[in-house]
């Protein structure tokens, strides 16, 4: 653990207009990966457009891997289905947080802004912001490989004491 960073808490707000895999809904719970970790929500029942507002943290190392998010639609009697996959790269955020490092930043400052390109999957515009004395970031992530949906996401660093740190 001599690489350790620090902790990068992922808040799963919601899923936007997800694809129906079941008579008329879906089941839906989101898997995120980084490396050799994995996390998921809970399943909500019949909906296309969950709301979670659950807090998942990974610890972040160098080298700094991109965060792999997968939806599926909770089946009992078989294979869970697939509803489609993000991929969110976080360095930049890890740079964000490095710039903001010992400096005396006004609260509600920019400090970079992401647009959608065919090399993300932002579906917006995002910003990375100093808030009340953290860096954060609200992201709408699109999913690929399937017909429909977004995911909704809050990206929040958390120091850890006595870490290598950034």
């Amino acid at each position: 653990m001599d690489n350790q960073l620090g902790l990068l808490r992922i808040r799963i707000i919601r899923g936007i207009n997800l694809a129906i895999r079941d008579f008329r809904s879906s089941d839906p719970y989101v898997v995120v990966k980084m490396g050799k970790h994995k996390l998921k929500t809970r399943v909500v029942k019949k909906n296309v457009n969950p709301e979670w507002n659950e807090d998942l943290t990974l610890y972040i190392a160098e080298p700094i891997l991109p965060i792999k998010l997968q939806i599926y639609d909770k089946d009992t009697f078989s294979r869970d289905d697939k509803m489609g996959d993000a991929e969110l790269d976080i360095v930049p955020f890890i740079d964000a947080v490095r710039t903001t490092r010992f400096k005396n930043i006004p609260n509600g400052t920019i400090i970079t802004k992401i647009t959608p390109s065919r090399k993300n999957c932002y579906s917006e515009e995002s910003c990375i912001i100093y808030e009340n004395c953290k860096v954060v970031q609200n992201v709408f992530l699109r999913l690929r490989n399937v017909e429909c949906g977004e995911i909704e996401l809050r990206l929040q660093w958390i120091d850890i004491p006595g870490s290598k740190g950034l």
